[in-house]
């Protein structure tokens, strides 16, 4: 095709494409891996304890655990993030509390809620595996992920977790514009309308990550 010549069909085909087929053009190396396992906390997992459980993320809890301990096999940083009660919530954007997904007609005043940020006990951190308390949904945004990756000598992060469609796919366009090369599972994430989900894999498949099934990861964390 020259320039000038694309017609609306054709750039729609293209688009259609890359959402749907597209693969980014890189492998994963396990030497260069960092494991993010973003927000499985008791918030998002435990079942009917909050108008944030996510039932999806409860059922994955098994696939997410075989992909931690073949990232553990092979010698991955698992690096887990939650969202915390951090410097009296002075660290929050200031819009937030409007958005309509904090559920304000509910009126909810638990204190417990996001303030210790307990990972699920099936897939707890060990000792000496890194856990972010972030204030937003990216794990990149006002922490110190990007150093710690570099530290670690780490240039590819693989995301699992919950939300596909915040919290993971913020992680995934954050690591993006800092150069990382993202891998997001598309069987260990999850979300509250199963459209949304398939939405956003679409969009980062197009434009910021290999998405890929976690069998598919761990094949390639082990033969490279």
């Amino acid at each position: 095709m020259k320039l000038g010549e694309f017609t609306e069909a054709q750039i729609i085909a293209l688009a259609k494409t890359a959402y749907e087929e597209g693969d980014a053009k890189f492998s994963v190396k396990a030497n260069k891996s960092a494991l993010i396992v973003v927000d499985m906390q008791d918030e998002f997992v435990k079942p009917h304890w909050t108008p944030f459980w996510i039932p999806e993320a409860t059922r994955q809890v098994e696939r997410i655990k075989t992909l931690i301990v073949a990232c553990r096999t092979k010698g991955i940083p698992i690096i887990y993030t939650a969202v915390t009660y951090t410097h009296f919530r002075q660290d929050r954007p200031l819009t937030g509390d409007l958005m309509p997904n904090r559920y304000p007609d509910l009126g909810i005043e638990d204190p417990a809620i996001f303030r210790d940020g307990h990972i699920w006990d099936e897939i707890s951190p060990l000792a000496g595996e890194i856990v972010i308390y972030k204030p937003s949904y990216g794990a990149f945004y006002d922490t110190p992920l990007e150093t710690i990756l570099r530290n670690q000598g780490r240039d590819t992060i693989i995301i699992c977790g919950t939300l596909t469609n915040y919290c993971c796919g913020m992680t995934a366009r954050q690591g993006y514009e800092r150069g990382f090369k993202v891998v997001l599972g598309s069987d260990v994430t999850s979300t509250n309308d199963p459209e949304m989900h398939e939405a956003e894999l679409k969009v980062l498949r197009a434009g910021f990550a290999r998405v890929l099934p976690s069998n598919e990861i761990i094949k390639e964390i082990e033969s490279g």
